[in-house]
């Protein structure tokens, strides 16, 4: 099929790019590059830069390519940036999405794979998360992401849209030759910061709080690798071809680590120390946030590959070893 990938081109789209491409998939990217990297895309695959603010060109990309399924990975992630700039935000996490979505019903393109998250749920009343667990978004981009999946379950009544959004925890890792990683720029994700500080890339790795209600003291997390992820994408195309329906699914392994578990296993992997400072709580950080994954399991027949965060740390180190300063500049 053809696939619209939208953010092909940053961290999850790009390793989704290539599983699209080993599963028989055409995929076809669009990514402004704001966050992108050209060069995380192989040769031969078919690159548009734009934004979604331009529905005409989005329209005439869908036509082009003959698009059968969309792909969104194009949302602003950083939480922190999203409480300082909602604007920001708002017009590039929903109304991006407004303006995709029109055009694609406009044309008959009716299949769409959203990236949600587990920020929806805000403040965890229960553990492991599922699907049912009550949405109460504590910052804008949390919100703006539910307000997509409200936006996605209104187009499937009225329209006939067909989609999947499924809701990340700490998406990890790197491509298992070492070839495509993370890149970010400001990167705010831990294993990253923490083998800058290994490294020297950073002065040190900052910990935010060590008195919670968990087995050392520092926040637990569930992290998922990037494959892991982008294997669960396709595995979502089946429910696609159910008209007007809507699926929901939690993407994590259902086995947290702490902060300062991860610290050890990046010392283990890369051999170096990592110099810790040690600070207050930030406010809104739970104890622990961990997925229950079964009914992705169940449903989608999906297999986490990597269940042991060490394997993960593994994968990374083996990016920003062979790559310091990330992707080629633009």
């Amino acid at each position: 099929m053809n696939v619209l990938v939208i953010g092909g081109a940053g961290y999850i789209g790009s390793h989704c790019v290539r599983q699209l491409i080993e599963a028989g998939h055409r995929p076809v990217v669009l990514d402004n590059l704001v966050y992108g990297h050209r060069a995380a895309l192989g040769e031969g695959v078919k690159f548009y830069k734009g934004n979604l603010e331009d529905k005409e060109t989005v329209g005439k990309i869908l036509d082009a390519e003959k698009i059968d399924i969309v792909m969104h990975f194009a949302a602003f992630i950083n939480v922190g940036e999203s409480v300082q700039n909602p604007i920001k935000y708002y017009r590039n996490n929903l109304s991006g999405v407004v303006n995709l979505v029109e055009a694609m019903i406009e044309r008959g393109v009716k299949k769409f794979v959203f990236s949600s998250t587990c920020a929806t749920y805000g403040m965890p009343q229960k553990l492991p998360l599922t699907e049912d667990h009550p949405q109460l978004p504590i910052n804008p981009y949390g919100q703006t992401k539910l307000d997509v999946e409200n936006f996605l379950k209104a187009c499937a009544r009225a329209y006939g849209l067909s989609f999947v959004a499924l809701r990340y925890f700490n998406a990890s890792g790197a491509a298992e030759d070492g070839t495509i990683g993370e890149d970010h720029s400001p990167e705010t994700h831990l294993i990253p910061l923490t083998i800058f500080a290994a490294t020297g890339k950073r002065p040190s790795i900052n910990v935010f709080g060590r008195d919670y209600k968990t087995r050392d003291g520092t926040c637990l997390r569930d992290y998922i690798h990037v494959d892991d992820l982008c294997r669960a994408h396709i595995a979502a195309f089946k429910n696609l071809e159910i008209p007007s329906s809507g699926s929901f699914y939690n993407l994590g392994t259902g086995t947290p680590n702490s902060v300062s578990e991860i610290i050890r296993g990046v010392e283990e992997v890369t051999g170096l120390k990592v110099p810790v400072v040690y600070g207050p709580r930030r406010e809104g950080d739970p104890d622990a946030l961990y997925a229950n994954s079964e009914k992705a399991k169940a449903e989608l027949g999906w297999e986490i590959k990597f269940n042991d965060v060490r394997e993960i740390i593994e994968t990374a180190w083996r990016w920003h070893k062979n790559n310091p300063d990330g992707f080629p500049k633009e």
